[in-house]
C-alpha cells in the first residue's frame, strides 16, 4: 500500500499541469477571423467630412485598445463616409492600429 500513494500523489500533482497544455479548443491552423483581431466600438456620428476622407465618433470606451470614451476623427474609405450620418447611431471596425475606420456596421 506504501508503494502506490507516491504514484496517486505523483499523479494529482501532474493533473493540473497537463490540463494546462492540451488542446482543447481543437483549432488545427487556419488564419484567426479579421474581426476578432481588429478593434471594434459603438458611438454617435458627429461629423461627416467627404472632401477629407474623415468621420468624427463620439464613441464609448474602446477596450482592444485601452482607450475612453472620447470624440475622435477617424480617416474612412468613401464606402464608410457615404454610410456614415451625423447624429447616427454606430457600430464600427478600425483598423489594428486604430486610425482608420474599416467597416461601419
Amino acid at each position: 500500500m506504501k508503494s502506490i500513494l507516491p504514484l496517486i500523489a505523483a499523479l494529482a500533482l501532474a493533473s493540473p499541469a497537463w490540463a494546462q497544455t492540451t488542446d482543447h479548443d481543437h483549432d488545427h491552423g487556419g488564419a484567426a477571423p479579421t474581426a476578432a483581431a481588429s478593434p471594434q466600438g459603438s458611438g454617435i456620428v458627429k461629423a461627416v467630412n467627404a472632401k477629407d476622407g474623415t468621420i468624427t465618433v463620439h464613441h464609448g470606451p474602446i477596450a482592444a485598445l485601452g482607450w475612453p470614451a472620447m470624440t475622435m476623427t477617424f480617416k474612412a474609405a468613401p464606402e464608410e463616409l457615404k454610410t456614415a450620418k451625423p447624429g447616427a447611431a454606430v457600430t464600427f471596425t478600425l483598423n489594428a492600429a486604430g486610425d482608420q475606420i474599416v467597416a461601419i456596421n
